[in-house]
């Protein structure tokens, strides 16, 4: 977003926007669907007048609203359709997507394992079960054999959100929603005979499955039921771990774990509670997740001694501690922590007498970040970033010391899946240009082996190469930048390039091998990744560095990115998108209102674009920890900073922009884009359209089929060469 300012130099600023943009009503137009109508709302925050011209969207079930956006989506659609090259563009992105089977999530279960896959021409991803490495598949559950009813009584997809096998791989937990919306229903299936079981359980959301050894029961995550008239920001509110008992009503499990339980247990309306068992472990944890936030509260009980709310948690590590996982080891606990550590470091406990005080250092902090931690029956693997590649190192037990983990390829190790029982690790590798496998780890021999169960991508990609660099910043930080590109490519700025974005959560923007995106590297063009701060590539001070006060640095990371690629020769701003999604859309906004003049596209999907208004949505209250509060001067005053409907102006010459949202999208609500479409639609001089595209059958994106992501992928791709100016993608429509 734009630097940050005094209150006075703010309130005169949004003084002004008022009076320069909030001029305009709703009136017709020829080129697109009439101009939202203006309705201001003005707020004083710590001396600070803010306006909101668009409350009124905020009533998503009102009939204005429901006009607005189907206005918007049937002239968006309109525009994208008449660009020439677009269908034939989309059969091409279809025809590489279909050159790979997708696998993800992969776990076993004894020697049988679990995933979720897509198959070449599949629209969706099934559950599929298959004994041994070289097994037979089953598919258990087919997604694209299911549908159910919509709001407006159409018919809709349905996705599965998660599953888990019991520990013997003869049950199966598997929760489904409509439309992308991930209002997850609990279903619970024999292995053998592909029958569900009677027990079904709504509100699962954040089911959290963990299986009792037996298999008899488990432990899940349900959320509670709103009352009529209750206020959508309670919906993750005050969730609770249940104890179910296969056979039993849903309604009469027994609580375990959650707010207002036990006298013992401190916690959060915002805590998302969930409750985890360990085989060869008499031990339960029991871990409070303070909505986003990564650090943990965690509380350990005795197996024997489970009795619904009277179950004797004893707290083992709070937030203090700066812990972000936990796993089990029979009598040992190992833990995962930051505090004085940037990179992570790996504790060790007594599960019997848990003493933070006492903690034994078994892994200290290095260079690499350390991602994750898994115990398998001979070893504690850590899962190691490094310079943006994936690696591996084992601590033997009983003896030994810390070893690296030779993998076969440089790229991201992702999937990392342990059980205490079973030998080596399950994890998945790929690169840019390299597709994905699944291997699994054989520590007697030493090698990293293809389980051979996803076969590699047919995709040619000898032609493709990547490279890491390194840019620097506003404030002198060099900032990691991932580039994929024919081999044979000149620094003569004619690369039409895709540069992407994140930065938030720590999450990182690991290698992945998408090969729709050939479809653009064919092109000639580049796909950049810049791994802005806000993540979690160099640890968390790197995270720390790109949020709440210090989000502006995201923003300036990705703006010093886009200058690099355009000063040493790969593109030039006439020939250059961004694209970024959710929590991504804030960075995309703040480069947009900073520098317009430095690209040509913008794509913001599912994007956060109105960040003074988040936490007055349903998924609202447990994102503060990431972003802050209206309610503190400094939680204001970072929100004002990343709302980007706060930093448009009028009579600026915006770039051409892409605004994607699902109508079922339970983390971003679609008025969020739809603020920030009405808010450039009467600001823009440029003449450049400023489409809002809104998927009915969709959410967030993360149910959505296959053929769902590969038409968005087609919109945005031919959106991008129309306005690029390249030959086959031009349309009389005005650029």
């Amino acid at each position: 977003m734009h630097n940050l300012i005094s209150r006075t130099a703010a309130r005169r600023h949004a003084i002004l926007a008022c009076a320069l943009i909030c001029a305009a009503v709703s009136t017709a137009r020829a080129d697109g669907p009439p101009l939202a109508a203006q309705k201001p709302v003005t707020e004083n925050f710590f001396g600070t007048q803010v306006s909101d011209p668009y409350r009124w969207m905020e009533d998503a079930k009102s009939p204005e609203f429901q006009t607005f956006m189907k206005q918007q989506s049937d002239w968006t659609r309109h525009v994208l359709d008449q660009i020439p090259g677009r269908d034939a563009l989309e059969k091409r992105i279809v025809a590489l997507d279909n050159t790979a089977t997708q696998i993800r999530d992969m776990q076993f279960a004894g020697k049988t394992y679990f995933y979720l896959k897509s198959k070449p021409g599949a629209k969706n991803y099934a559950l599929v079960m298959r004994v041994g490495e070289s097994g037979k598949e089953h598919v258990l559950v087919d997604p694209e054999t299911l549908s159910a009813k919509g709001a407006d009584n159409t018919a809709t997809h349905l996705s599965i959100d998660y599953f888990q096998p019991s520990w013997d791989g003869h049950l199966v937990a598997y929760a489904l929603s409509a439309g992308g919306s991930e209002q997850s229903t609990l279903h619970v299936m024999t292995t053998a005979t592909g029958k569900d079981l009677p027990d079904l359980i709504d509100r699962t959301n954040f089911g959290n499955v963990s299986w009792s050894e037996d298999g008899k029961s488990f432990f899940y995550n349900r959320l509670v039921k709103l009352a009529d008239g209750q206020a959508d920001t309670d919906k993750y509110k005050n969730s609770i771990v249940y104890q179910h008992v296969l056979g039993q009503d849903p309604d009469i499990d027994k609580p375990v774990l959650g707010t207002g339980l036990n006298p013992d247990v401190k916690t959060f309306d915002t805590d998302i509670p969930s409750v985890s068992v360990t085989p060869g472990s008499k031990y339960l944890l029991g871990i409070l997740s303070n909505g986003v936030q990564n650090e943990v509260t965690a509380y350990i009980a005795p197996l024997d001694s489970v009795d619904g709310a009277n179950t004797p948690w004893v707290k083992v590590v709070d937030p203090s501690d700066e812990v972000t996982a936990l796993v089990l080891k029979g009598e040992q606990l190992y833990l995962l922590s930051h505090k004085d550590a940037s990179r992570f470091k790996v504790l060790r406990i007594s599960a019997a007498a848990p003493d933070m005080n006492h903690a034994e250092l078994v892994v200290p902090e290095g260079r690499a970040v350390i991602k994750n931690i898994g115990v398998a029956a001979d070893a504690l693997y850590i899962q190691d970033l490094d310079g943006g590649i994936g690696q591996m190192r084992r601590l033997p037990f009983g003896g030994g010391t810390i070893e690296d983990v030779k993998l076969p390829v440089d790229g991201a190790l992702d999937g990392l899946f342990t059980d205490p029982r079973a030998l080596g690790p399950l994890f998945s590798l790929e690169g840019w240009v390299v597709s994905r496998a699944w291997y699994r780890f054989d520590p007697k021999r030493g090698v990293a082996r293809n389980t051979g169960i996803l076969p590699r991508s047919t995709v040619n990609a000898s032609a493709y190469t990547s490279e890491e660099v390194k840019v620097v910043s506003a404030d002198g930080t060099q900032v990691p930048l991932s580039l994929v590109h024919q081999k044979r490519a000149k620094f003569d700025g004619s690369h039409p390039t895709l540069l992407e974005a994140y930065g938030a959560y720590g999450i990182t923007l690991d290698p992945f091998f998408g090969p729709g995106y050939f479809a653009l590297l064919e092109k000639g063009g580049v796909i950049a990744t810049c791994h802005v701060r806000g993540g979690g590539e160099y640890g968390e001070d790197w995270h720390k560095g790109g949020q709440k006060l210090n989000k502006q640095n995201s923003i300036s990371d990705l703006i010093a990115c886009a200058e690099y690629m355009v000063k040493q020769g790969w593109t030039r701003s006439t020939k250059l998108a961004i694209d970024g999604g959710s929590a991504g859309g804030i960075v995309m906004g703040g480069a947009l209102t900073q520098r317009p003049d430095l690209f040509r596209v913008v794509i913001d999907e599912v994007g956060v674009s109105n960040a003074l208004r988040s936490e007055f949505t349903e998924n609202g209250p447990p994102n503060i920890p990431e972003f802050g509060s209206v309610t503190t001067p400094d939680g204001f005053k970072a929100l004002q900073a990343m709302d980007a409907t706060q930093h448009v102006k009028a009579g600026v010459a915006y770039p051409a922009v892409l605004l994607t949202t699902g109508i079922n999208d339970p983390r971003v609500p679609s008025y969020e884009s739809a603020k920030m479409a009405a808010r450039l639609q009467v600001a823009t001089s440029s003449g450049y359209p400023i489409l809002l595209r809104v998927d009915y059958d969709a959410g967030h994106g993360i149910g959505s089929t296959k053929a769902q992501r590969d038409h968005l992928l087609a919109d945005k791709l031919s959106f991008m060469f129309w306005q690029f100016a390249m030959p086959g993608f031009q349309t009389a429509v005005s650029h």
